[in-house]
């Protein structure tokens, strides 16, 4: 693997143009999520004041928005694949019919797990709720839990929108528009937050209710702002007349529904993974769900380097692919992996040695702010092996290799992760400081999986050549 690592490195110096279109998809991207996770972060750092029950409440509610949210961007991950083929292809009436498909889907998507979540909100709150505490602790948490909810997924809906319109744009190369509304949009949440939250300038004070509030604000301006600036842009000629014919052809929708479904579930199983991770570690005791919520928080701070990187490899990849370059994708793939694993090598160093800082900044028990220092730097050390996996994910999805894609993503979690973490919480006495890092040590087992998936170069397809638009 290095010696692959050091061979694309040495190529990817040389090459200025593959470099100069590297950071013109992952700058803007970078920039927006930076932005966003810094005004997450002191939004975190606002209700983490209020105190340890409403931030575990929040958490808990964002773990089950997690799911919904993933399952919404699977809806979009079968469209996305055509999307950016499409347009590496020239055709613009299937890119545009790819972009109408995301909206269809995702709506779709959108309105089911609203249903379940109606219905099964309560029972699957309280499946957080049985570790160590006092049954007045759990009670107050679920309270929280139960404001903070329904408003934020009321703003799912403007979520839905943004997604679908943001990534349709990034595959057309448009990065800035996206990037310029994210940022006037998590302005707009921290002010907002100020506001809601402590109830400044006459406004009466909500709590982690004004959070949610001041959430849902900010995506119906960002919603607002890139709706307006795409439509009035000549540029986007793809769009226009969009909502006049919202019908797509049945063999189309067919055909990214045979890739996307598969899709949808990866995102489902793996978002559900990553709740029944947390369940499970909350089980040694309830003060892991207000940490891990500000790891989380703290950690996507540091995340979003290879998380943006990944966008460029959905993006460049299967552009790549699209116009019939194989050669050309598998370089493209195997240079971002080696920029994002180099990269992530410092990132990492950097998280660690501030992995005990910010913890400082939350109104928590000390227990709490000592566990999050643990996750966080555990997180730093396997930072580069994630950094890894999240570019062969988005490597293997280009090419539509959704099967491989399933087994690698969701197959690694539930067939590996899970039960080795069960196994460890519910078999041995191991202390959550010496459990959590021994069990999210088997992502360096999925980042060599994933370096063997794109080697073997299953994904290396151009699935628009004769799709029907």
């Amino acid at each position: 693997m290095q010696k692959k690592l050091r061979a694309e490195g040495a190529a990817l110096v040389r090459d200025r143009a593959f470099f100069r279109q590297t950071l013109a998809i992952t700058v803007p991207v970078l920039v927006q999520n930076s932005v966003s996770n810094s005004v997450s972060l002191l939004d975190n750092l606002m209700v983490g004041s209020l105190g340890t029950a409403q931030i575990s409440g929040v958490a808990i509610a964002n773990q089950l928005m997690f799911i919904v949210m993933l399952c919404i961007f699977g809806g979009l991950a079968g469209p996305s694949i055509y999307g950016a083929q499409f347009y590496g292809a020239g055709d613009k009436k299937g890119f545009t019919d790819a972009f109408r498909l995301k909206l269809w889907f995702s709506m779709i998507v959108l309105a089911i797990t609203t249903v379940v979540f109606a219905l099964l909100g309560d029972p699957l709150f309280r499946l957080f709720l049985t570790g160590e505490g006092t049954a007045g602790e759990a009670e107050l948490i679920l309270q929280y839990a139960h404001e903070y909810a329904p408003i934020i997924l009321a703003g799912m809906l403007p979520f839905v929108a943004v997604a679908s319109y943001a990534s349709t744009l990034r595959e057309a190369g448009e990065t800035m528009l996206p990037m310029r509304a994210g940022i006037i949009a998590v302005l707009t949440n921290l002010v907002s937050n100020w506001v809601l939250i402590y109830g400044n300038l006459g406004m009466p004070a909500l709590g982690v209710r004004g959070a949610a509030i001041a959430t849902v604000f900010s995506r119906l301006v960002e919603l607002t702002i890139i709706v307006v600036g795409t439509h009035r842009n000549s540029k986007f000629d793809f769009l226009h007349g969009f909502y006049r014919k919202m019908r797509v052809s049945w063999k189309l929708t067919v055909a990214v529904l045979k890739k996307g479904w598969l899709l949808l579930a990866n995102e489902f199983f793996w978002a559900l993974g990553m709740a029944m991770n947390l369940q499970m570690y909350s089980v040694r005791g309830l003060a892991v769900l207000g940490a891990q919520n500000i790891a989380g928080t703290v950690g996507n701070l540091f995340n979003m380097f290879y998380l943006s990187l990944g966008t460029a490899v959905a993006v460049m990849a299967g552009q790549a692919l699209g116009a019939g370059d194989m050669a050309g994708a598998r370089r493209t793939v195997w240079r971002l992996i080696t920029v994002s694993f180099i990269l992530c090598l410092g990132i990492g160093l950097v998280m660690g040695a501030l992995s005990g800082v910010f913890p400082l900044l939350y109104n928590v028990d000390s227990q709490v702010r000592q566990l999050a220092s643990m996750f966080l730097l555990t997180n730093a050390v396997l930072m580069p092996f994630f950094a890894i996996s999240h570019c062969t994910f988005f490597a293997l999805r280009a090419g539509g290799s959704t099967v491989v894609t399933f087994l690698f993503d969701s197959g690694y979690t539930w067939l590996l992760m899970i039960p080795g973490i069960y196994l460890v919480i519910h078999f041995t006495s191991l202390p959550i400081e010496i459990a959590y890092p021994l069990t999210q040590a088997s992502a360096i087992l999925k980042a060599l999986l994933g370096m063997w998936f794109v080697k073997r170069g299953y994904w290396l397809r151009n699935i628009v050549h004769d799709a029907p638009s």
